[in-house]
């Protein structure tokens, strides 16, 4: 085989990263990739008025849908919204106690959690600088509090690494720091970079690393008062007669760089991840429920849109309408936005154009699974002291995220027990739920001994067998030869969501689809 046909493409490769590194590896390529980026928004958009008498129909009530139903419906449009499923939100969608979900496959899951508490399955937090998403919560008082991203006293773990012993984030952060810092001060002194460093730069970089590492005055990353005050002591500061700290031991260099556990340093320091991050008080669907009473019941529900035809005159839909025994119904309007996840799309009867035909056909969906995993107590909080915050492992649920709410209640807690991707979120797939469930448990118990003898219940999301998205996000065959012929306006029809965006899987690339979207679908409209 040659060069060029080894290489991989690039979502073999983001399939690749997800599989060995994990969700956070995973984003981390994406956001050095270009793939994903923090927002274009600018503020709500102007449209102009609508021309009279003109009606749009938009499948799907996700957030692409319901932005496009209310900023078209506030300029005079006419506005009919299919929705498949018996409720609005598509993939910002949380479940609470009393919730059922069924899977394909006909499994059925009935949500068992502790009054108050909720699970995300989809998204789960929102970055400072996703500004489209945050400005449709203040306009339509969606209430928010911070979602910690990280936390110092987390853990980093690795099942080959210290025994299978968690570390705490701190330690790590700050022992690779001080090594990288000390082994550049050396090279400094050394003179290695006399040609590309004035003096005074070089004394001034010195300084730095003294900082930025906790050196000593010798440039050295040592035990010391600085050091341990950064990554935890062997006696932590205290009153009385025992009070004085006592420094501990930082690891050493190969110690640190052989467990691997810097991997994920840097999980947090993309745009889309970096603190403040958000989410909604109580539950992210929220969001989705502010949009779907804003639309006072221009959504129709449980309708399973089986063909999409337009003409020179209009859009024509039909569906099997859920709420009359799967009778089929149609709907008719002058232009349609279609928010369906192309993974879906491509079983529907259309006549689109050849081009974006294509792309519908050759778009696969990643592949996610998160667990849910409900506690008879906070353990994490009351046992180790962990508020909000991510561990990563390098265990096949690739994390553990701690809730940003009701802190030091005495009552249960969810946490996000996995959260898998490429391969090894195909593994989880394939397994019934309550073993996914089991598996979660089992690798999570090598981080916290306390799972076996506190759990209480669980949930599962295996994307691809969520019936009305079939995966977790689009991924393109050939993002730079096909994504125009696949956001063009196609006659009558405009296609709008996440897949539709540089800003893959985020609910912000959805938001910004369909700005666009109906921007362009306004123009036809009132020059038509």
């Amino acid at each position: 085989m040659d060069q060029e046909q080894a290489q991989p493409t690039r979502r073999e490769f983001l399939s690749m990263v997800g599989a060995v590194g994990g969700a956070a590896l995973m984003y981390q390529a994406m956001a050095m990739m270009g793939v994903a980026k923090a927002s274009s928004y600018n503020g709500p958009i102007q449209l102009g008025q609508a021309p009279e008498g003109t009606k749009v129909l938009i499948l799907g009530a996700g957030l692409a849908g319901m932005v496009a139903a209310m900023e078209l419906r506030d300029v005079g449009y006419e506005v009919e919204v299919l929705e498949y499923r018996e409720k609005a939100g598509g993939r910002c969608w949380t479940l609470r106690s009393g919730d059922t979900y069924e899977e394909l496959g006909g499994a059925v899951q009935q949500i068992d959690f502790a009054e108050g508490n909720y699970f995300n399955p989809g998204p789960w937090r929102i970055p400072y600088n996703h500004y489209g998403v945050l400005d449709y919560c203040a306009r339509l008082a969606v209430e928010l509090e911070p979602f910690i991203q990280i936390n110092n006293n987390a853990y980093l773990h690795s099942a080959s690494a210290f025994d299978g012993r968690p570390i705490r984030y701190r330690e790590i952060n700050t022992d690779y720091r001080g090594h990288i810092a000390e082994l550049l001060s050396k090279v400094t002194d050394q003179g290695a970079l006399d040609e590309v460093m004035t003096d005074e730069d070089k004394e001034r970089l010195l300084t730095s690393l003294r900082s930025f590492g906790a050196l000593n005055s010798d440039n050295e990353y040592v035990a010391s008062g600085s050091a341990s005050a950064r990554r935890g002591y062997e006696r932590y500061p205290g009153g009385g007669v025992d009070g004085a700290p006592i420094p501990n031991d930082p690891m050493d260099l190969s110690t640190v760089l052989e467990s691997g556990l810097w991997r994920s340093l840097a999980s947090a320091e993309s745009l889309n991840t970096s603190m403040p991050m958000f989410q909604p008080r109580g539950g992210m669907d929220m969001i989705a429920r502010a949009m779907e009473e804003n639309l006072n019941g221009l959504i129709r529900y449980n309708k399973k849109v089986t063909s999409i035809l337009q003409d020179d005159d209009g859009v024509t839909v039909t569906f099997e309408d859920g709420e009359n025994g799967g009778a089929s119904g149609t709907a008719t309007a002058d232009y349609c936005v279609c928010t369906i996840p192309f993974s879906i799309l491509g079983q529907i009867e259309h006549n689109f154009s050849s081009s974006l035909s294509s792309v519908i056909s050759t778009m696969h969906y990643a592949s996610s699974v998160k667990v849910g995993l409900e506690f008879n107590r906070r353990f994490w909080e009351e046992d180790e002291h962990i508020f909000g915050g991510i561990t990563y492992t390098d265990l096949p649920i690739s994390m553990i995220s701690y809730p940003s709410n009701d802190y030091f209640q005495k009552k249960p807690g969810v946490l996000l027990g996995a959260y898998s991707w490429g391969a090894t979120s195909y593994q989880f797939s394939s397994l019934p739920h309550e073993e996914r469930v089991a598996k979660a448990l089992e690798y999570g118990a090598q981080i916290h001994p306390q799972y076996n003898e506190e759990f209480k219940t669980g949930v599962s999301v295996a994307w691809h067998r969520v019936p009305w998205v079939l995966g977790c996000y689009g991924l393109w065959q050939d993002k730079e030869a096909q994504y125009q012929d696949a956001v063009a306006m196609d006659r009558r029809v405009v296609m709008a969501g996440e897949h539709l965006s540089y800003l893959p899987a985020w609910m912000e690339g959805a938001i910004l689809s369909s700005l666009d979207a109906i921007t362009r679908l306004h123009d036809v409209a009132t020059n038509n």
